[in-house]
């Protein structure tokens, strides 16, 4: 399992109930020292790889002053961020618009060189950030030309995918090359990407899970009863037999804790200890979506 930042970097989020789990700890200080003692843990708990993004609030510098703190290199930690959003909401969780797309060269080359300041040696994953076939940022020469240069120079590329047509997106990717990983939305209620990601894994791409909670809907707060039932028989929580379905699929390599909170990560990490029954399993596939329900639903998920 590895720690993404998104609910840890800014004081809104779309996770459910996240302002209840920064509990008031919207300052930068306060979040600060949230976000290091959930790092904190993760590191404890042998949690190795930590996922940020430019649009993620502070998340790059809170990852900095925790690795500062920590005295961690590349070696002992892996490191990914993205380029690709802008963050505007300027610390309100009441923006209109908390976060804009500009996947253009100009914008690769400005957040690259903020991810490396801050980041600097211990960036060793740099992504796109949810890239899409509409987009077009996998035809742009000028875009894919830069990465190329940068994954020279020793630092892996990805990519992360988003929407209702992922498996185009990697398919895509797989044709157009030079991607080290990807990432994409994989949980019980959105599977399209399924084939797409064994095939990405085929061909030798690293695969991170991002979203195996759906942004707090598969934990307790939302309410999918023959979740909530086949955990309890199970003896454990429906956040962490989300995970662990997630954690099992063949094709991937790293599954995402999106925790805001200590407890929150340890009720996740009951994912790597739950020995899973097939026939769960296979009961499960009855709270699967459809891809385009799955993400209107998520379009209108609001922050906090």
């Amino acid at each position: 399992m590895g720690l993404g930042l998104a609910a840890l970097g800014r004081p809104g989020y779309i996770n459910l109930g996240h302002a209840s789990d920064l509990a008031g700890r919207t300052q930068a200080a306060s979040l600060e020292r949230l976000t290091h003692s959930v790092l904190d843990a993760a590191y404890e708990r042998g949690v190795r790889y930590f996922d940020a993004a430019r649009s993620y609030g502070r998340a790059e510098v809170f990852l900095k002053t925790w690795l500062e703190r920590r005295g961690l290199g590349p070696d002992e930690v892996s490191v990914g961020s993205k380029w690709g959003y802008i963050y505007t909401a300027d610390w309100r969780v009441d923006a209109s618009v908390p976060e804009v797309k500009d996947l253009s060269l100009g914008a690769l080359r400005r957040q690259l060189a903020e991810s490396r300041e801050l980041l600097g040696a211990n960036l060793r994953l740099y992504q796109i950030h949810s890239a899409t076939i509409e987009s077009g940022v996998l035809e742009d020469r000028a875009v894919l030309d830069e990465l190329a240069r940068l994954r020279a120079s020793g630092v892996s590329i990805g990519l992360t995918v988003t929407g209702p047509r992922q498996a185009e997106t990697i398919d895509r990717a797989l044709e157009v090359g030079g991607f080290d990983t990807v990432q994409a939305t994989w949980n019980l209620l959105e599977r399209s990407a399924d084939s797409a990601l064994g095939a990405a894994h085929a061909a030798g791409m690293g695969v991170i899970v991002k979203e195996p909670l759906a942004n707090g809907r598969l934990t307790a707060r939302g309410g999918v009863a023959d979740l909530a039932d086949e955990a309890f028989n199970a003896g454990s929580t429906p956040d962490a037999l989300a995970l662990a379905v997630a954690l099992a699929q063949p094709w991937a390599d790293v599954v995402l804790s999106g925790a805001a909170s200590v407890e929150e990560l340890e009720s996740n990490l009951g994912a790597l200890v739950l020995q899973l029954d097939p026939q769960l399993v296979e009961r499960l596939d009855a709270i699967r979506q459809d891809s385009l329900s799955y993400w209107q639903m998520r379009a209108a998920l609001t922050w906090n």
